[in-house]
């Protein structure tokens, strides 16, 4: 009868545990790149947003009227 804790076994146990961490390590290295993707995308949004406001100095004057909702 063999021990429970025989070499063969710990690295056995070894591997096991070596190939979970090496799974996690790429679902997370996938969920990283997700995330820098999201963050370029926000990133080129944000600018490109900013771009459509005009500068607070040379925006032109606004009238009440042209605000006014179509249906008026």
């Amino acid at each position: 009868m063999t021990t429970p804790n025989t070499t063969e076994d710990r690295l056995t146990n070894l591997e096991i545990k070596t190939s979970f961490n090496e799974d996690l390590l790429d679902r997370l290295d996938q969920i990283i790149i997700r995330q820098q993707d999201q963050i370029d995308r926000l990133t080129q949004e944000l600018r490109w947003l900013r771009q459509q406001v005009p500068a607070e100095g040379t925006a032109a004057p606004r009238h009440l009227r042209d605000e006014l909702p179509p249906h008026y």
